[in-house]
């Protein structure tokens, strides 16, 4: 009998409802049938825990007496976007500082979680209304107004591994990529990853209720990038990127260890995210896209030594997680770049949310895109004006 978010909801508050993480309900499939996990069970959470990006903060420092218009903003002698109101700004987490190549956007959002003091500057034109031209003082997150995360594309559906072929050491957001595939890197957490959990997005949408950094956030919008075009196999799971995630969330109420900056050597900032999404248990077929394993859900493993970065293979996430692969006759070392470790702690804290009645489960108010092809941008001379 299908179920409703709204019947889940009412046993969530009764304190009734069947909680499983990912790994949880896939032993019960395995022992108990699928069957049995949609009859029984409520809800399902998914966590990942990885290098995201396309991430960053909005903040509202607050009017200056007299005021300003703030034209151009450090933080920590890293610039924020202030191409917005007059104390408005945006902090890209990958924004690099002009003093130090190993601090950015990152380490700032996440200064700011930790309630530690941060240094702003700013300029201004000048103007009847704001005459003030310059400003230096510390902030934190006790002293701003508002200051949220919103993150414009996280917890991508899939993700492709990647090797190198070429002579040489490749930096890149990948990681280190060693030459004559003397390694392979992987960046998404399998079986317990949110997306590939719910692959037709059947119960995430806009609006949805989830884990994010440490308190609840809610997905804003469909993520850049977003591609439904990506090839499946036969369980309906793209094999290399397909969905993702625009995510906003109250940065002043995240914890740091679900919120931690990380450096690229020879390629920059990233920040990793922690992610958790509850799939509402509704019926056989989302029982079923909850019980999938590691060893059905395949990613494409590019070569980063190549121009293109095309792909030689296809991998499952059980091979890439048992340590290596075998490519040309040679077996190869694996890593992740997305920790495992932490992913099931989410899965596990939005589970006990769930359970306690702190949580509840949100409906969408919108489903996310049906049809969305990824583009590369067409270089060309001239255009319209």
């Amino acid at each position: 009998m299908p179920k409703t978010i709204d019947e889940i909801n009412k046993k969530i508050k009764k304190g009734e409802a069947v909680v499983l993480t990912a790994e949880e309900v896939k032993e019960m499939a395995s022992s108990s049938g699928i069957k049995e996990v949609a009859k029984k069970v409520d809800v399902v959470t998914t966590a990942t825990f990885g290098p995201m990006c396309s991430s960053g903060a909005f903040i509202n420092f607050g009017h200056t007496r007299p005021g300003i218009r703030m034209a151009k903003i450090w933080l920590n002698d890293v610039p924020a976007y202030a191409g917005l109101a007059a104390v408005d700004a945006y902090i890209g987490a990958t924004e690099l500082s002009e003093t130090d190549p190993n601090y950015g956007g990152a380490h700032i959002i996440e200064d700011l979680i930790k309630g530690k003091d941060i240094r702003l500057k700013a300029i201004g034109t000048g103007t009847d209304c704001y005459p003030r031209k310059t400003v230096e003082t510390y902030i934190n997150k006790d002293n701003i107004n508002e200051c949220f995360l919103f993150n414009p594309r996280n917890a991508y559906q899939n993700y492709n591994a990647a090797t190198n072929s070429s002579k040489k050491t490749l930096y890149t957001y990948m990681g280190i990529l060693l030459p004559n595939f003397g390694n392979v890197t992987y960046s998404t957490t399998g079986e317990l990853s949110p997306l590939l959990n719910d692959p037709g997005l059947r119960t995430i949408g806009i609006g949805t209720r989830i884990f994010l950094g440490g308190t609840q956030g809610y997905v804003a919008w469909n993520g850049t990038q977003f591609n439904t075009t990506t090839a499946r196999n036969r369980k309906g799971i793209p094999i290399g990127p397909s969905a993702t995630l625009a995510l906003i969330g109250n940065l002043k109420k995240m914890k740091p260890e679900y919120i931690k900056p990380a450096i690229f050597e020879h390629y920059g900032i990233s920040l990793f995210v922690g992610i958790g999404v509850p799939i509402p248990v509704l019926d056989q077929e989302i029982a079923r896209a909850v019980s999938i394993r590691d060893r059905k859900i395949e990613t494409l493993l590019c070569d980063y030594g190549a121009e293109g970065h095309p792909p030689i293979a296809r991998v499952s996430y059980e091979e890439l997680k048992s340590g290596s692969i075998v490519i040309n006759n040679r077996k190869i070392k694996t890593g992740p770049l997305s920790s495992i470790y932490v992913a099931r702690r989410i899965a596990k804290v939005l589970k006990r949310w769930i359970v306690s009645g702190r949580f509840l489960l949100s409906e969408p108010v919108a489903p996310l895109p049906r049809r969305s092809r990824f583009k590369h941008l067409i270089i060309r001379k001239g255009g319209k004006r």
